[in-house]
């Protein structure tokens, strides 16, 4: 059995990305913590090439879209085989096709899906997908964004690392995931580090005065007035769950 094969019992994660570029992965995810952590063994990359399943000499993915209209569409048959051969089934394996038009990525989706054993990834290209192919295999649909980019591989990037840095032994102080922009519904406050002061600007003395309780409440201060002002809907999806949860 391969070292990095999902059947593994050492390998707790793997993300198995379908793909017409497989040579783009893994990417900036070979390097730093992801990096470490994939040569490290505490996850696993696949890479599978759609083209590999295309059943004439040509290697053939795509077609005109039916009703017309530029561009071409990843036809469902030879997409569903790559499906077929890639995916196990399993409870513990989520199918995602990453595209504009999915649900927000959220972190509390990204902590979900840390917690599987598999993730298979469809990078769309073109103008997408058959539609069929999205119901039949029940392909959970997942946008990085409100903008288009050429391909999915940068989001199937986006997402792996997200996940990839929840897992047990990626992150060398794992206390420090619980305080970040989105855990608890909140974006981040303000970091300060030396030197101090730097060009004229002092770090706030709350931070420097050794007073524990005061610097949470400062911090807890701060990262709501920068989500109230930055993110509005954020800032109103906190105040609704907090006066859900009194």
């Amino acid at each position: 059995m391969p070292e990095n094969s999902p059947e593994s019992p050492t390998v707790p994660w793997t993300a198995t990305v379908l793909t017409l570029f497989p040579e783009m992965f893994p990417g900036p995810l070979g390097a730093s913590l992801p990096g470490k952590a994939l040569e490290s063994g505490l996850w696993a990359l696949e890479s599978v090439d759609i083209r590999d399943f295309a059943s004439n000499k040509h290697r053939t993915v795509d077609d005109a879209p039916f009703g017309g209209g530029p561009g071409m569409v990843l036809r469902p048959d030879i997409l569903a085989s790559a499906l077929d051969a890639t995916a196990t089934g399993g409870e513990d394996e989520a199918l995602i096709y990453l595209t504009p038009r999915g649900a927000p990525l959220t972190q509390s989706r990204v902590r979900e899906l840390s917690a599987l054993r598999r993730l298979v990834l469809v990078c769309g290209r073109f103008e997408g997908v058959d539609e069929r192919v999205i119901q039949a295999r029940e392909l959970e649909e997942i946008s990085i964004g409100d903008y288009v980019l050429s391909g999915g591989e940068p989001a199937a990037v986006v997402l792996i690392d997200a996940c990839v840095r929840l897992l047990p032994g990626v992150v060398g102080a794992p206390e420090g995931l619980v305080e970040e922009s989105f855990e608890t519904g909140l974006l981040e406050y303000p970091q300060y580090t030396r030197p101090n002061p730097w060009e004229g600007r002092d770090v706030p003395e709350v931070l420097t005065s050794g007073h524990h309780e005061r610097v949470r409440t400062w911090r807890q201060e701060q990262s709501e007035q920068v989500t109230r002002g930055r993110r509005p809907d954020l800032w109103q999806r906190y105040r609704d769950r907090n006066k859900t949860d009194e």
